[in-house]
């Protein structure tokens, strides 16, 4: 059996701002991979996302943002219209229902705007914490931290911010990451995990911020070759 991997030290807040500069060098305009135009097809497409990929997120959205482009129409458009878009996504029925829901709601408390305030998007259906998070990063450009999977892994991997649970994670990183880079450090974070930070094995050869991470099990700086063989 092997052995079970070395728990990660938490980095220094040195380290933490060295890891995020790193990432920012390499990434000096992060942005979100969904497709979207205006704060409520963003606040869509993130509900979409749970558990499903951007991508697949991205192909539905297409014909459903042209058939409904706004909470009136999507509350027009109704939950067996929606779900004709976007049943190539996971959980598509729910989603469907709480899109056209969320969508009234918008309209009868909101006048058909998504609201800038934390407790209102939390009360839509099918928003939660991260769901807020993303849309007031993105979309209103507030300093939040959207724990996903990505994140949460890689707070924990590296020592920039452990924690046993997705809020202890975003407290942890918004404590620590300096303030003038945290808003665009929720992109960079969920990028590197999404594409090097990986779940299944990091890929820490080709890790820019390789220096500062404290993860006591990194792959080597071979590892490509002996991909390659």
């Amino acid at each position: 059996m092997p052995a079970a991997p070395r728990k990660t030290p938490q980095m220094t807040r040195a380290e933490v701002a060295a890891f995020i500069e790193a990432l920012a060098a390499h990434n000096p305009a992060p942005g979100s991979e969904l497709s979207f135009t205006d704060p409520f097809t963003l606040l869509v497409a993130v509900v979409l996302s749970a558990q499903a990929t951007d991508l697949s997120v991205n192909r539905a959205t297409v014909s459903l943002f042209a058939a409904a482009p706004n909470p009136a129409a999507m509350v027009a458009l109704g939950v067996d219209g929606v779900a004709t878009h976007i049943r190539s996504i996971g959980l598509w029925q729910t989603k469907a229902r709480n899109v056209v829901q969320l969508s009234r709601e918008l309209v009868e408390k909101h006048g058909g705007q998504v609201p800038r305030d934390r407790t209102a998007l939390e009360a839509l259906p099918g928003v939660g914490r991260k769901t807020a998070n993303v849309v007031l990063n993105v979309a209103f450009g507030e300093s939040t931290m959207a724990v996903d999977t990505h994140i949460f892994r890689l707070g924990n991997r590296t020592g920039l911010a452990p924690g046993k649970t997705p809020r202890e994670v975003e407290d942890s990183l918004i404590k620590r990451i300096p303030a003038d880079r945290l808003r665009e450090s929720h992109h960079w974070l969920i990028l590197h995990g999404r594409y090097v930070c990986k779940a299944r094995r990091p890929e820490c050869w080709r890790c820019v911020a390789a220096a500062p991470c404290r993860y006591p099990d990194k792959s080597p700086a071979s590892e490509p070759a002996l991909q390659a063989t």
